[in-house]
């Protein structure tokens, strides 16, 4: 029977899709349109283990992270040891190399899944998650001791357990409740410390002129009193700079109860809000 090679008319190929045939003219649009759903499908479920809290998948997922986090501040204190052999050193290195190259991979992951992509680079956990593992890079290959020293930024690993603690998120939900009090508080703790900085200055700057030289030299024993520290290598001698530094004393309790009280109460309401 002889073929029919006339060329196809318009709109077969849209007929043979309909009635359920695939044609070379529409073959890779409906690989696509196949493909579409299963990948909008693979995106959900990273976005769930990786966003979400209330599966095992994911509390797998935050538990893995965190050792790792772990793991690597552990690797970082023991490099600074003394006297390490050269097969330790490497051994440390093939670790720093795998938690960076997980730390990538989960960064790349929550980049993908992200609603906003700028919006999450430019947010607080996408900052932090970015200089967990920029040092790494930065440092690898370049042994310039100035450019090495970047290195000391892995410790932002360490925020990284922010996004994956609960009790943390909550400190974080009672400071956004007690912002406006602790932003007031902080205003009035560093009058404090200008006020002590300055009184204590004409007091002891006569009798001790090295020590209390300027108001910003009697910033330091003002620090330190209002905080209730006292190291001692700072300590008035006249009798008015000795009263002086009693009331500061009485001060510096309530520096550190407000703060305190401010951020339980906030904790308290966090905690409800929560359940």
């Amino acid at each position: 029977m002889p073929r029919n090679n006339s060329p196809p008319l318009p709109g077969k190929g849209r007929q043979v899709l309909a009635l359920g045939g695939v044609s070379e003219e529409n073959d890779s649009r409906y690989y696509l349109l196949k493909c579409l759903p299963v990948e909008r499908s693979l995106v959900n479920t990273l976005k769930r283990i990786i966003e979400q809290t209330d599966t095992s998948a994911v509390k797998v997922f935050a538990l893995i992270i965190q050792t790792l986090i772990l793991i690597s501040l552990v690797t970082f204190s023991i490099e600074t040891l003394p006297g390490l052999s050269e097969s330790s050193k490497q051994l440390l290195r093939r670790i720093e190399i795998v938690t960076v190259a997980i730390f990538t991979v989960e960064y790349a992951l929550r980049l993908l899944v992200a609603d906003n992509k700028i919006r999450f680079v430019f947010s607080f956990f996408g900052i932090f998650d970015l200089l967990a593992i920029l040092p790494f890079y930065i440092s690898t290959g370049i042994d310039l001791r100035a450019i090495r020293s970047v290195r000391f930024l892995r410790l932002f690993r360490m925020l990284k357990m922010v996004r994956y603690s609960k009790a943390i998120r909550r400190f974080h939900v009672a400071f956004l409740i007690a912002k406006e009090e602790l932003a007031l508080f902080l205003a009035a703790a560093l009058f404090l410390l200008y006020f002590a900085a300055v009184g204590i200055y004409y007091f002891e700057n006569e009798v001790q002129p090295e020590t209390f030289a300027s108001v910003f030299h009697s910033l330091w024993w003002s620090v330190v009193t209002l905080t209730t520290v006292g190291y001692g290598d700072v300590v008035p001698i006249t009798v008015g700079g000795r009263v002086f530094t009693f009331f500061v004393l009485a001060i510096g309790l309530g520096v550190v109860a407000v703060p305190a009280g401010l951020v339980a109460s906030a904790l308290s309401k966090a905690r409800e809000m929560e359940d």
